[in-house]
């Protein structure tokens, strides 16, 4: 079933902006289109121009729905006017709340999980769809919000695009070649909190559900994290705080075989992940469980909370999913 009135013609809302993080940019051109000029010249992310210039024009944008309302309060460092000038974007609000009655769906491009659950609120409570960008959240009490608001039948998504990258597609597919895993390992840079889930979205689809463990042996700026999984495989997942030239390298390794490839095409997976919202606004259907999001949202807590407990082991089981009495 639709979540949307019409489904040819659905009006998004970009929100929130947070230092480092240009989404509000990059994705609001993949349903726009983008005004390459200002885009090269003044977008404070050469790396957004650089991959959109590489795609033909009018294969960017996303049939059938577009960005129409924008806000961003300046917390990243650049304007939602600014935004607006590059990514074609036609309204910007004075405040979040200020799109409710005039969109159809929100997007909120901001990748501090913490914050997630009062950004959300005013929506959630509006009945609109919401798309998070990762992690949805890093703590347990917001975690439970999000699980009762999906159990009231609240339109919620929220994703990694490294779920979506297309060199790991194979291996999403069948890993049958490599025989019965044993070990996997994954980089990213920046932090755990922030980065840790393009790791760990990148893996989930390859392992399924049954993580059991995550125990974090390492700081703030370098963390090494070693979960455990039902099927017999170890898994290391490292975040470390500059390793931007070492992101997204995956390796993948089996009783009968092993192989290694990294994420390199930053432009399809955000536009894949978009789409998947787009679909699901459209059929009512979710790309994938919810409870996936839960069970990486326990990995990205439990790894946080090992780090802090001196690399103790955290089973999954401890990140309780009961829902708080007042939500």
């Amino acid at each position: 079933m639709k979540l949307v009135p019409d489904p040819d013609d659905i009006r998004l809302a970009m929100l929130g902006c947070t230092p480092g993080n240009g989404h509000p940019y990059s994705w609001s051109a993949m349903f726009n289109g983008y005004d390459r000029e200002a885009m090269t010249a003044e977008c404070p992310f050469p790396g957004i121009p650089a991959y959109l210039n590489k795609e033909p024009p009018e294969t960017i944008p996303i049939p059938g729905a577009s960005v129409t309302h924008i806000h961003c309060a300046g917390e990243g460092g650049f304007t939602a006017e600014h935004v607006a000038k590059c990514s074609h974007i036609p309204h910007v609000v004075a405040a979040p709340e200020d799109v409710i009655g005039e969109v159809d769906a929100v997007i909120i491009g901001t990748d501090i999980g913490s914050e997630h659950v009062e950004r959300a609120r005013p929506f959630i409570e509006a009945g609109l769809p919401v798309f998070i960008d990762k992690p949805l959240t890093d703590n347990t009490p917001d975690l439970q919000t999000f699980n009762q608001w999906v159990r009231e039948g609240r339109a919620i998504m929220s994703s990694s695009s490294m779920r979506y990258t297309k060199e790991f597609m194979p291996y999403r597919e069948s890993t049958r070649e490599l025989g019965d895993l044993r070990f996997v390992s994954i980089t990213t840079a920046k932090s755990w909190e922030t980065y840790g889930i393009h790791a760990l979205e990148a893996i989930y689809p390859i392992l399924g559900p049954g993580f059991l463990t995550a125990q974090n042996t390492g700081t703030i700026d370098r963390n090494v994290v070693h979960l455990t999984h039902q099927r017999g495989v170890d898994i290391v997942v490292i975040a470390n705080q500059d390793m931007f030239g070492g992101f997204g390298c995956l390796q993948l390794c089996g009783t009968a075989g092993r192989v290694q490839t990294a994420s390199s095409d930053s432009f399809y997976a955000f536009k894949a992940q978009l789409v998947a919202f787009v679909d699901y606004l459209r059929n009512g259907e979710l790309p994938f469980p919810f409870a996936e999001t839960t069970e990486l949202m326990q990995l990205v807590i439990a790894g946080k909370l090992s780090r802090e407990q001196g690399g103790r082991v955290v089973p999954l089981s401890e990140i309780s999913l009961n829902a708080p009495a007042d939500v």
